[in-house]
């Protein structure tokens, strides 16, 4: 597939755009930074300027697209992924106005070039949990893609309007688009860096519902909706299999979760943040266990 990718630069796009690579896939990459990795071809544009977006859009990847002689191609799909990556970065208004109208833009240009297939990411912050004033309760657990958004902040909300405006476009288009909840990303120097503290304090990963997603399963998880056609307007929780603490379900229900209901019996290790339905539908098989990396 030849494929536009936002925000290929950032810290979950870059193993999501190695990975496509290495599936075969051309990238071009539209980044306010290029991406120095081998094979990506790399624009710098603002995803805030439509103009802008309408002209990657309608662009060519690289000068060997040249050689046929037979005009721009078109692409086969867009993923997008570029946004302010949380709060705290940059003033509210202006995380919420870049991702809500960023993603505007991208979508629109997308399906006015007629592509078929868009991907973008959405957010765990969605549920109201991650960054809430306080310590706040998930309705149930597991926490599924049916669970209330009902955010607090500046940037879960940009990722409830990019859900509803995605859902729109597609109702016009009839396109397929995808909309992933990307749990915590880990890459994997992160493993040793970061899952000592985690083992020493669970309490670390309460906001994140003790989950986790490996930049390189993510990979492989836009790889699937890429390849799964005809779901229309979707969300997918995006995590992997288990929990990122040495705590079991039990255990940490009882220590952090008392008072929720779990709608079914869960397994010993499993995560909290349901991958259920991605797996179901898009084939997602997640690979890398922190246990597994860390020989735990």
């Amino acid at each position: 597939m030849r494929i536009l990718f936002t925000g290929g630069s950032g810290k979950a796009g870059r193993h999501a755009v190695a990975h496509l690579l290495a599936r075969g896939h051309r990238v071009l990459n539209v980044d306010l930074v290029p991406l120095a990795l081998d094979g990506v071809d790399n624009r710098i544009a603002d995803i805030t300027d439509a103009g802008q977006m309408f002209d990657v859009m309608s662009s060519y990847a690289g000068f060997d697209e040249l050689d046929a002689g037979t005009g721009v191609p078109r692409f086969d799909a867009v993923v997008h992924f570029a946004a302010v990556p949380r709060i705290l970065l940059k003033s509210d208004n202006e995380c919420f106005r870049v991702n809500t109208l960023g993603t505007y833009n991208v979508i629109d240009a997308a399906l006015k070039f007629g592509v078929r297939k868009v991907i973008f990411a959405s957010s765990e912050t969605t549920y109201g949990v991650c960054f809430a004033d306080g310590m706040r309760q998930p309705d149930y657990l597991p926490l599924d893609e049916g669970h209330p958004t009902v955010p607090e902040d500046s940037y879960a909300m940009s990722k409830v309007v990019n859900e509803a405006t995605a859902q729109c476009f597609q109702r016009r288009s009839g396109a397929d688009i995808y909309g992933l909840r990307i749990n915590n990303v880990m890459e994997p120097e992160d493993y040793a860096a970061q899952f000592p503290a985690f083992l020493k304090d669970p309490s670390l990963r309460r906001r994140n519902f003790f989950a986790y997603i490996d930049a390189r399963d993510l990979g492989h998880m836009v790889d699937r909706c890429l390849h799964v056609d005809g779901l229309g307007f979707q969300v997918f929780n995006a995590a992997n299999d288990t929990h990122s603490v040495d705590k079991t379900t039990a255990q940490l229900i009882a220590a952090f979760y008392p008072d929720v209901p779990i709608t079914r019996e869960m397994g010993t290790q499993e995560t909290f943040y349901s991958n259920t339905k991605a797996k179901a539908m898009l084939g997602f098989t997640p690979q890398y266990d922190w246990r597994t990396i860390l020989g735990i």
